[in-house]
């Protein structure tokens, strides 16, 4: 089987003292698509997939590239580039924030616009859903897991907003055990989910063993071009 590392980003800084945990200097992203590049990788959109009928039409050295939470910075400086490498990404949305800030974890980075998102070339960023209210579904009723959704929903129908139905849970975090999963995993279905998308630092290989437990390598701000080179291969080890 095919092997499908999906990679997660998050804030883009141009400080390198800023470059430590969820955000990256702009200078080491340039550096990780420098080297998709040279070793002739391919980023996909999920809506890709639905067009590969088996793994002998998978596409060698393919993979998708994630930023969660929309943040202006990414449209800033992460946009220009995937443009400029030809590399495609997924940006997933908190719908609630769009045009805000990321008030969940009680910080102060703008949140793109509607407009923003709307300027975005399709054929370049694929948008896809990370919750209305950034709720951890973990800890949230089922009633409400269906509430975020209808809003999610009214969100994208008000503001004419053209996003695929994959879903990257917020903190990574979604119910794992017993009735509560198996009460999300319908809540997915009923919801007409394509993809979710957890974290679990581990490669994929294609096609997905469960298309709602797809699993993207944690990119942090302070690992170097080495680490990256890594885990893009392997995963998360436990030397790092």
């Amino acid at each position: 089987m095919p092997k499908l590392p999906v990679l997660m980003y998050h804030s883009v800084t141009t400080s390198s003292n800023e470059s430590v945990g969820l955000t990256i200097d702009v200078k080491k992203f340039e550096d990780h698509l420098q080297y998709l590049k040279s070793k002739n990788y391919r980023a996909l959109h999920f809506k890709d997939l639905e067009q590969i009928k088996s793994a002998k039409e998978f596409p060698e050295k393919s993979v998708i590239i994630t930023f969660d939470d929309v943040y202006v910075n990414q449209l800033e400086l992460a946009v220009p580039l995937l443009e400029k490498y030809g590399f495609k990404a997924s940006f997933y949305i908190p719908f609630k924030y769009v045009g805000k800030t990321n008030t969940w974890d009680e910080g102060k980075k703008p949140i793109m616009s509607v407009a923003q998102l709307k300027s975005l070339n399709p054929e370049v960023i694929e948008l896809g859903l990370h919750s209305f209210s950034h709720g951890n579904y973990k800890d949230m009723p089922l009633d409400k897991i269906r509430t975020d959704f209808e809003q999610s929903k009214t969100f994208i129908k008000n503001n004419d907003l053209n996003v695929s139905s994959v879903l990257a849970y917020p903190y990574g975090k979604y119910p794992k055990k017993g009735d509560a999963k198996n009460s999300f995993l319908e809540c997915l279905d009923e919801n007409n989910i394509t993809y979710g998308l957890r974290i679990g630092n581990r490669v994929n290989k294609f096609p997905f063993k469960n298309n709602y437990e797809v699993q993207r390598i944690d990119i942090k701000g302070e690992d170097s071009l080495s680490k990256f080179k890594l885990k893009l291969r392997y995963g998360k080890l436990k030397l790092f």
